[in-house]
């Protein structure tokens, strides 16, 4: 039947239009034949909720949107399967939007643009600064995800960089490492996640009395393979090589090693490597990649139930930080 309603549904099913509306919100309990009863007329008529009614009517969608910089990259692939998986746990939708890391596409996102029906969202913002959100206008609950530090009112889920780049840079002085290079550093100030890895980075040789010495830490446009292999084709022309490198990112780690391969280095032979994020492509490489693993599925959660506490109408509620876990895998790569 096209265009069924919910009374179509509810007199195939023999029951009410409220019992029918109960089993597709999940909001209350229904015995389970009466259940499987509303669910095989919904089948037999190809009912499909109507977003916008619902929104009318309840004030809510149902669906909130999740905005990354790149999803193309693995971290936030992986992040976005976290996310959709959480927000499933509570009969949530979530439309993805790939912002390209441009700020005006991230304060469109955040301004709730993207999807006048959506109920929030939950933002990783790369270069939109601080300033330009606190103006935005349409105060859709928001949830911010990532490295960036902002006074803003919104919550805010994240993981300790700083002080897991301290842990990765302190395995591998524990491995007996000196000469510990850091591929990942950025100048550009909107980029906190460099800022952040570089400053954990930083405070794991001043603790352990190594000096720093900038020709270990050469720029990088980008996280991406090339630029990792170019960095580390960079470092091992100094007349003193790096006997470790920590990088900012798995990709970056990948292309480290690719060149540390081609230029008949072995690791963690003649260097080792560590990375951070823990995608899945790490734990089948050659060597597998330690890294450090941040709680996607944690993080997912935590973001989820933020958001929808403030859509459920807690607007006024103080906004908090949340820090989800992470942990250091060591694996081959480091020795």
């Amino acid at each position: 039947m096209a265009g069924a309603r919910l009374k179509d549904v509810a007199a195939r099913a023999g029951v009410s239009i409220k019992t029918v509306s109960n089993v597709v919100r999940g909001q209350a309990r229904v015995a389970e034949p009466t259940r499987q009863r509303v669910l095989r007329a919904i089948a037999e008529l190809d009912y499909r909720p109507n977003a916008s009614a619902r929104h009318l009517r309840t004030g809510r969608s149902g669906v909130i949107a999740l905005a990354v910089p790149e999803l193309v990259q693995p971290y936030f692939a992986e992040l976005a399967t976290a996310v959709i998986n959480a927000a499933r746990a509570h009969d949530v939708s979530v439309l993805i939007e790939d912002t390209g890391g441009d700020p005006a596409a991230e304060l469109r996102v955040a301004c709730g643009l993207s999807d006048p029906l959506i109920d929030g969202v939950l933002l990783s913002p790369q270069r939109l600064d601080q300033a330009t959100l606190a103006r935005r206008e349409r105060r859709v609950p928001l949830v911010l995800l990532g490295e960036r530090d902002y006074e803003v009112a919104a919550d805010h889920v994240l993981i300790d960089n700083v002080l897991a780049a301290q842990e990765a840079t302190a395995h591998l002085l524990a491995g007996g490492c000196r000469r510990i290079a850091a591929v990942g550093f950025q100048s550009d100030p909107l980029l906190t996640t460099s800022q952040q890895r570089a400053r954990g980075y930083l405070k794991a040789l001043h603790s352990a009395g190594v000096p720093y010495d900038p020709d270990l830490t050469p720029p990088v446009p980008a996280y991406t393979r090339t630029d990792g292999m170019t960095a580390m084709r960079t470092l091992l022309a100094l007349p003193e090589p790096p006997d470790a490198v920590f990088c900012f990112s798995d990709l970056l780690a990948s292309g480290v090693v690719r060149a540390a391969h081609d230029a008949g280095r072995s690791v963690p032979g003649d260097v080792a490597v560590i990375g951070f994020d823990d995608v899945e492509e790490t734990r089948f490489s050659i060597p597998s990649l330690s890294t450090v693993a941040p709680d996607k599925p944690q993080l997912a959660r935590l973001a989820v139930d933020a958001l929808l506490a403030r859509v459920a109408g807690d607007a006024e509620a103080p906004h908090t930080t949340v820090y989800a876990a992470h942990r250091l895998l060591a694996r081959e790569s480091s020795g």
